[in-house]
């Protein structure tokens, strides 16, 4: 296949950088920086726009670094290696302005700047792998599903890193994922994600807890089903198979931010009813059901509101809702004054997103970790009489092209 020549000029969602074929199509290009020359091979066609392979960077970006891990340009996990930390900052922030505008349509979009991680390496308290046919830890290739075996990885905590090497798992069938997690404690958990809800037989000479996850039920192998988590030094009780923020620094930089933000735009009360909506295991609604009058989550994964349950028990003015929340929001009794939602990348479902407008609150603030989607309800909910305020990056993913962000919503209809 024929290779091109092309000159790339500003970040794209997904990782990669954008130029122009000589025909004057789009091309997409991964592990590229902004005004590099580059010789790429088309991998995907289509008529306006193509996407390629980064085979030579032929006049390279002053700013260019050295990636730290080997498997770089590889693995799947990471994209943004080869560009120093600032600059990764200014690229969630601009490809965030660009999603909202292109696909928002929103003219002029409030864009603040990305807030930072401390420490963008080993900054994960929870890692996914996947086994190879020779029963190696491994992540998925860059453009496939195929499973490679790594070596090192720079991105989980330092107690996973010193773990995740001495595991010996017997291939299985069923077996999809093995999961490794750390608390506040630094007490470490195994995850055995498999379709099969038999455990498997399991030996472990080593300080940890072990659950094997299924569709059916959760079966703890070793130690505990839980671990306990600390966001601004409160406890929360995570249990396996829990959703959790993976970069606990950043989470609790988003949890500060809604507090202090949150009041510039609507006074929080005795008299304020709240709904968090994807509310997991209380994240947010912990630190918010005290600032209320009446706090109601919205949460279908048992586990999460198990934890849910246990991390609010000190609050009485608190309901959760065991179900999803497009069955629950067209039901709901309360006229909340601020919504929150935390969707997963899908973003909001049409019901979700109507039942917003039925309830008509004051401000809602939107939690997101795709761009893209959060584009997609942008433009819905400007159409249905929001304003968005202000919204506000945060790294919670450093090396890779994931970006979470907080938006403040302000309903003018």
């Amino acid at each position: 296949m024929d290779s091109y020549e092309v000159q790339v000029d500003r970040f794209a969602y997904g990782g990669e950088v954008f130029g122009r074929l000589p025909d004057g199509r789009a091309v997409f290009v991964p592990f590229a920086l902004p005004d590099e020359k580059v010789r790429v091979r088309l991998v995907e066609e289509k008529r306006s726009y193509a996407r390629a392979e980064l085979l030579e960077v032929l006049e390279p970006a002053p700013e260019r670094v050295e990636a730290r891990c080997p498997h770089y340009g590889l693995c799947g996990g990471c994209h943004y290696q080869h560009m120093p930390y600032e600059m990764q900052l200014t690229a969630k922030r601009e490809v965030l302005r660009d999603q909202l505008q292109r696909i928002g349509k929103l003219e002029a979009p409030n864009v603040l700047k990305t807030v930072p991680t401390p420490e963008p390496w080993n900054y994960r308290n929870h890692v996914q792998f996947h086994l190879t046919r020779q029963g190696k830890l491994g992540y998925h290739t860059h453009t496939t599903n195929k499973v490679f075996p790594i070596q090192e990885c720079h991105l989980p905590e330092a107690p996973i890193n010193e773990l995740w090497p001495q595991l010996d798992i017997e291939v299985l069938p069923g077996l999809e994922r093995i999961g490794l997690r750390i608390d506040a404690g630094e007490n470490l958990m195994l995850m055995l994600e498999s379709r099969d809800p038999k455990p498997p037989e399991f030996e472990v000479d080593l300080p940890i807890s072990a659950v094997h996850l299924s569709a059916e039920d959760s079966r703890v192998l070793s130690g505990t089903y839980y671990q306990v988590m600390e966001i601004l030094g409160r406890p929360f009780r995570v249990t396996a198979g829990a959703f959790f923020q993976v970069n606990n620094t950043v989470a609790e930089a988003m949890v500060q931010h809604i507090l202090d933000m949150l009041p510039e735009f609507v006074p929080l009360s005795a008299h304020t009813v709240l709904l968090d909506v994807y509310c997991g295991v209380g994240l947010f609604s912990a630190f918010l059901a005290g600032r209320v009058g009446k706090l109601v989550g919205i949460e279908a994964s048992p586990q999460a509101c198990e934890d849910f349950v246990i991390n609010l028990d000190e609050f009485d003015n608190v309901e959760l809702f065991e179900a999803p929340a497009e069955t629950v929001m067209p039901i709901l009794d309360d006229e909340p004054d601020v919504i929150l939602v935390d969707p997963p990348r899908a973003g909001l479902d049409t019901e979700v997103l109507d039942s917003i407008v039925e309830l008509a609150p004051e401000v809602l603030v939107y939690v997101s970790c795709d761009p893209a989607t959060l584009g997609r309800d942008a433009k819905r909910l400007t159409n249905a009489g929001f304003r968005l305020a202000q919204i506000t990056p945060f790294d919670m993913f450093p090396q890779t092209y994931h970006i979470e962000s907080i938006s403040f919503w302000v309903n003018e209809s």
